[in-house]
């Protein structure tokens, strides 16, 4: 499939909905967009699961971080499933991005997600 494929573009828009500071904050914004059985391994090297992204993102989150997104692309991997790879920087920080998204009844969300820093070197 190609990007063009209406579920990657609906991965996509979830995935930028999710860095948005304004849904980060939102319990009930994030929780529409993380799958039940969410999981990450964070850039920091840390393992999250979906309740702990639920307790944290919302009062972590600054109202005014926007992480700058590029290269985003993304793949069916079946009817029901897209990866998604692209790097974010915030504050000098760089990371590559991969995520897994679910279509659910309640629609796309994220399954899985890992960061891993790097230097533009």
């Amino acid at each position: 499939m190609t990007e063009h494929d209406s579920a990657v573009k609906a991965a996509i828009e979830g995935e930028l909905r999710l860095m948005d500071p304004e849904v980060r904050r939102s319990p009930e914004l994030l929780g529409a967009l993380l799958h039940p059985e969410f999981h990450e391994f964070g850039a920091s090297g840390r393992r999250w699961d979906r309740a702990s992204t639920m307790a944290r993102l919302p009062v972590d989150t600054d109202p005014h971080r926007y992480a700058v997104t590029s290269e985003i692309r993304g793949v069916r991997l079946a009817p029901d499933v897209v990866h998604l790879t692209f790097d974010t920087e915030y504050n000098g920080s760089r990371s590559h991005r991969s995520s897994l998204w679910r279509r659910t009844e309640d629609g796309w969300q994220m399954y899985f997600h890992q960061g891993t820093p790097f230097d533009a070197g």
